[in-house]
Parts: structure tokens; sequence; C-alpha cells
């Protein structure tokens, strides 16, 4: 079980990515449309909790400043280990700025921060496929390069439970 302190897509953004993963799944592709509970949403985490107090959490991240809608431009497929295949956006200065609030905010909490997600260790990106296998690469890329690029508006953030989908809203977008 992890929780996520997730940037969320506006209605136009959200749908063209699901569109996407359900061209993916009918290619065979296991995406996040049908990956444990099915009720992921297209996200990109500034940081992955691995033991965390959710009040205390909620509380440091919404004491951070609101940063207000942005767009993210994403232009590249990622392959990580066993079979992730992500989009990765252009990351500008301002995105970085941003996690790395996030993360210490939380970590001064007690929370304890997934190795992936510490500050300059981050990769920022946005979930295709949950487990590619090697001979699925080329339509996974072939899918994702037919779309992209992809200019998405993030509007709002969550904490989401990853292990039930169950989201908490936050009433500012770090």
């Amino acid at each position: 079980m992890a929780l996520g302190v997730c940037l969320l897509f506006d209605r136009r953004s959200d749908r063209a990515l699901r569109e996407l993963w359900l061209r993916l799944e009918r290619l065979g592709v296991a995406t996040p449309h049908s990956h444990t509970h099915g009720r992921h949403r297209p996200h990109l985490s500034y940081v992955v909790l691995l033991d965390w107090d959710l009040d205390p959490v909620r509380a440091a991240v919404t004491s951070l400043p609101d940063g207000g809608p942005h767009e993210l431009s994403f232009d590249a497929v990622a392959a990580f280990r066993r079979g992730r295949v992500c989009l990765v956006p252009a990351v500008p200065a301002d995105l970085l700025t941003r996690q790395r609030a996030v993360v210490e905010a939380v970590r001064s909490t007690g929370a304890v921060v997934h190795r992936h997600y510490e500050v300059d260790r981050w990769l920022p990106h946005t979930s295709l496929a949950t487990r590619a296998a090697a001979r699925q690469m080329p339509d996974v890329v072939a899918a994702a390069y037919e779309v992209l690029p992809v200019t998405v508006l993030v509007t709002h953030a969550a904490l989401i439970d990853s292990a039930t989908g169950r989201d908490w809203p936050l009433t500012i977008l770090p």
C-alpha cells in the first residue's frame, strides 16, 4: 500500500490518456485501466509514500503555496523495469521546485518516501502500461507516438491510496 501526492488533469487531458489506455488494452497490453482495483486515473505523482499518517500529510501539503493550474508537455516514452511504460514530460524548473517542496513537507510529518521519488532521483512520468512484455514494447511505443506530443492541463491534486484508489482531494495545487 502506498500513498501518492498526485497531480490530476483537466477532463480533456484525462479523456485523451484514458483513450490511449483503452487502445493499449485492445492490443493486449495491461494498463492502469485494468490494473488492481481498476480505479486508477491519469496522473503524475510528486511523491509516493510507503508509510504515513494521512491527516498530518494532508495538512503539510495543503500548507504549501497554491501554484495554480499549469501545463505539462509530454513528448517522450520511457520504459522502467518490470515492463512499466510511461509518458515523460519536459521538465520545467518550476516542476522540480514544486516536487522538492512537497517531498520536504511530507517528510516533515515522519512519512517514509519511496526511494524513486526522492529529490534528485525523481523522474516525472504518467503511466501507460503496467507490465508490458518486451515483445509488446513496439506496440506500446507506436501507440504512444501516434498521439504525442500531448499537452495536458494540470488542474487539481489529490492524495491517492494506490492499493484502493481512494482519494482525498487537495484544496490547493502544490
